[in-house]
């Protein structure tokens, strides 16, 4: 595995901009998801990265060499996307070693057997070894899709969106998996993502992306309590951080014009009466949809106590993040 660095990469298509002079590390053995919304920039990042994008300007590195010039196969990078891009004419087996037997790499028979065998086992594939891959599930189709880069090993890792299609209880199967494998490798992997739940669960840096810049890169821990903006507070967390007038509360003091509460900063018991409008019971937790003065909030509460629809309850914030009139974090 290997620390990969972006300096200054900018990438353009005719007059839409990509990537806007992006710095980034990705630290050796990281495991770093890039949230963003469609036209963020985060699959460019990606495909400069593997070489299947040219930069425009900057420079990359993979292991402290610089790879600007380097084809695809000569970076050494592994690639996974949100389609399965399997060959469906060969087994399982043969489409992972597919890779391993290419005129680059020339890996012996033997070691190739190991590597499926150790694969296929981790992915809980093996008895699929000799279906031909038309016949697999969605499911296990992903599965021989990320098989396909583990059994290499590879500088980095690049992920696009691989759990996407899938259905909610196999993409969280695969989440526990994928950061399982990634740990026990030991490997470097950088990720594509707009479902945050990957990436507060996955990863151990997350970079933000806004039409192409990075606007804050750190720990899921940090992103989440610390953002820099409302538009970076608004990538974490679920339910979303209610954004609301500073004035609504009396909280203007500090040149705040916004202030921002996740569900969990809401105080219950004092403060502005709040109507009710919709309660939804998620088991171990209580969500509150609420109404005060014309803005809708919602704050979670305890699930055993029942709470009616029409009726009020008060609240105030509990350590709101405040945030100028551009969006900006006043700290």
């Amino acid at each position: 595995m290997a620390e990969v660095l972006l300096k200054n990469v900018s990438k353009s298509f005719g007059a839409d901009i990509a990537l806007d002079d992006v710095t980034m590390t990705i630290p050796d053995g990281a495991f770093v998801v890039l949230l963003g919304p469609t036209g963020a920039g985060k699959t460019t990042t990606l495909r400069l990265i593997s070489g299947l994008e040219k930069l425009d300007q900057g420079e990359i590195s993979i292991g402290g060499r610089v790879v600007n010039e380097e084809t695809p196969a000569q970076r050494d990078v592994a690639m996974v996307f949100q389609q399965y891009s399997l060959y469906p004419h060969l087994s399982v087996r043969d489409n992972l070693a597919f890779p391993l037997r290419s005129p680059m790499l020339k890996t012996p028979e033997a070691e190739i057997e190991r590597k499926i065998a150790e694969v296929a086992s981790v992915l809980q594939i093996s008895d699929k070894l000799d279906n031909k891959a038309t016949k697999l599930s969605g499911g296990e189709m992903q599965r021989v899709s990320i098989g396909r880069a583990l059994v290499r090993n590879p500088s980095i890792y690049l992920m696009d969106e691989p759990l996407s299609s899938l259905d909610a209880k196999l993409r969280t199967e695969l989440r526990v998996e994928l950061k399982r494998i990634q740990a026990t490798l030991g490997a470097t992997l950088l990720y594509v993502t707009h479902d945050q739940i990957e990436a507060m669960t996955m990863a151990t840096h997350v970079g933000v992306l806004n039409h192409g810049r990075l606007v804050q890169f750190g720990s899921p821990r940090e992103i989440y309590e610390n953002p820099n903006s409302v538009y970076v507070a608004s990538r974490l967390g679920l339910p979303r951080i209610n954004i609301l007038p500073a004035e609504l509360f009396g909280l203007t003091g500090n040149g705040a014009a916004q202030i921002g509460m996740r569900p969990e900063q809401i105080r219950q018991g004092s403060g502005q009466p709040a109507e009710v409008i919709r309660v939804e019971h998620l088991g171990d937790q209580t969500r509150l949809h609420l109404k005060l003065q014309g803005y809708d909030i919602t704050t979670l509460v305890d699930p055993h106590v029942t709470y009616d629809v029409g009726s009020n309850i008060s609240i105030e914030p509990n350590d709101p993040l405040f945030f100028d009139d551009s969006g900006n974090r006043i700290f």
